[in-house]
């Protein structure tokens, strides 16, 4: 069974495909042509396609976005009052890894990840500092960016910040008045659940779960006990605009409709963002952008599962909140982004010292391929079409990882190596040189002695002399040297050790 190369219209469109499924075909019956074509109009029906899980409808749809020439991408960002932790970096990467594999589907992709800076819990840290909000907020905006940047996380086309669109706030709320989906109380404005049929269709709960299962502020203004703030009053210590309804803020699931609309109009293609959020933010999302528009917010909905620490759930009270800062400290950045990719981006992840290391281990393996064959360029090419066809099925990252690895064999001519790095690059790993990823490790390192260990270790392997050779062996392991004889002669590193990467 022979194959051949098909180009096809997008970036990655160079893969193998059997002749065998053509066989009976020598030309393509919609336009006549040669074989070729037939090969590559199926390749473009059925190879690269893109399927991802809706949570709207709860199964696995093909993606299939409103304009293919413009991809829209929202994901939920920060609430900058504190240092990010790991929690946080887990949808950045999830997301930063979807955007990147559109960018290679498609001609063009509108990414924006917004930044909440209007909250009570930032109110409260700038009052604990006797500051303004801007001051909390532009620390840890910087100090996200600066967390998010060793992670490979790329920023985003588009980065709202809440407190630069009151006016679509105000516009979009008064909007809903004007439709009777949302009314004034006690200088708050609501938005009224009973106004939207469709209520609850996303979280796929009854009235009385959603009552239950959230903490739902029940206050005497409320028509319903579901109803939800657009605006509040602000006291004189409190941030505050002008609005038609006194001095104020805005709720917070008003904030990601207004930027939305803003940006990207109705409806856009995908939002994405912690399971956590799905109810009640991006439930009242929907409601709320349902309502103003008369047009859903999103056509697909992505939702990424919670990390828990060693087999619990993280939180403060149980103190065992993981700051990205103290993680970093440890490990490169990329160790940690390939740990949060070991799972499925939608089930629970367990966060453990063991699946960093883990991790570690498997990006030293992989750049010593690269170091090993450095003297190799690797040739324009794009991801093979195992690798693709695994991000291709709901971003299924652990499948993913492992045709990195079967890719890894080939890496010893220009083709192999292109593709192995093409791959890669939708992961967001290998993006180091290979030197330089292990330069870290060399600080205070006697390499002069490691070597003339390893010569002579080779030297008594080539006379037979194995007492000596065990010797050596024993030697580079008390050093933390880890040794690999492959048939381009002996690999050394040192032995990844938690916390000192």
């Amino acid at each position: 069974m022979s194959s051949t190369p098909v180009a096809a219209n997008n970036s990655y469109a160079v893969i193998e495909v059997s002749d065998q499924i053509f066989a009976q075909n020598t030309t393509c019956r919609l336009c006549q042509r040669e074989l070729w074509c037939a090969k590559a109009l199926f390749l473009e029906t059925f190879m690269r396609r893109l399927f991802l899980h809706n949570n709207l409808t709860r199964e696995k749809n093909e993606f299939q976005p409103a304009n293919a020439d413009l991809v829209t991408v929202y994901v939920c960002g920060p609430t900058v009052y504190g240092p990010a932790h790991i929690g946080n970096a887990r949808p950045a990467v999830v997301f930063d890894v979807l955007v990147r594999l559109l960018r290679e589907l498609y001609p063009a992709v509108s990414y924006a990840r917004n930044i909440t800076d209007i909250d009570d819990k930032i109110n409260a840290a700038a009052a604990k500092e006797g500051v303004d909000i801007k001051v909390i907020t532009d620390r840890y905006r910087a100090k996200y960016h600066e967390d998010m940047a060793p992670l490979g996380v790329a920023p985003p086309d588009i980065e709202p910040h809440a407190t630069e669109y009151i006016d679509d706030i105000i516009a979009m709320i008064n909007e809903l008045i004007a439709r009777n989906a949302a009314y004034e109380a006690e200088g708050h404005v609501l938005f009224d659940v009973t106004q939207d049929a469709e209520y609850g269709s996303l979280a796929r709960r009854t009235r009385e779960d959603m009552l239950a299962g959230a903490r739902i502020e029940i206050a005497p203004y409320k028509r319903d006990a579901g109803d939800f703030v657009l605006w509040k009053p602000s006291s004189d210590e409190l941030p505050g605009w002008e609005s038609p309804w006194g001095r104020g803020r805005p709720g917070w699931h008003i904030e990601c409709s207004a930027m939305i609309a803003h940006h990207f109009g109705p409806t856009i293609d995908i939002h994405g963002g912690g399971v956590d959020l799905q109810f009640p933010h991006h439930e009242n999302e929907c409601a709320q952008s349902r309502c103003a528009h008369n047009a859903p917010l999103a056509r697909y909905w992505l939702h990424n599962g919670m990390l828990n620490i060693a087999g619990e759930k993280m939180s403060k009270s149980r103190g065992n909140i993981r700051l990205l800062d103290e993680l970093l400290a440890d490990y490169p950045g990329e160790a940690v982004r390939l740990a949060l990719l070991q799972g499925h981006y939608r089930q629970p992840l367990d966060f453990t010292a063991d699946l960093i290391d883990q991790s570690l281990r498997s990006l030293d393996r992989l750049y010593t391929v690269l170091r090993t064959h450095g003297d190799i360029e690797a040739a324009p090419q794009a991801a093979p079409d195992a690798f693709m066809q695994a991000v291709c099925d709901d971003l299924n990252t652990p499948k993913a990882m492992a045709e990195l690895f079967a890719l890894a064999k080939y890496a010893d001519t220009p083709d192999g190596k292109g593709k192995l790095l093409a791959a890669a690059r939708i992961l967001g790993v290998l993006q180091a040189d290979p030197e330089a990823w292990f330069a870290s490790d060399m600080e205070g390192v006697d390499v002069a002695r490691i070597d003339d260990l390893i010569a002579r270790r080779a030297e008594a392997r080539a006379t037979r002399d194995f007492d000596t050779a065990d010797a050596a062996r024993n030697t580079l392991a008390k050093m933390g040297v880890s040794i690999e004889d492959t048939p381009d002669g002996t690999i050394w590193r040192l032995a990844p050790t938690r916390g000192t990467r």
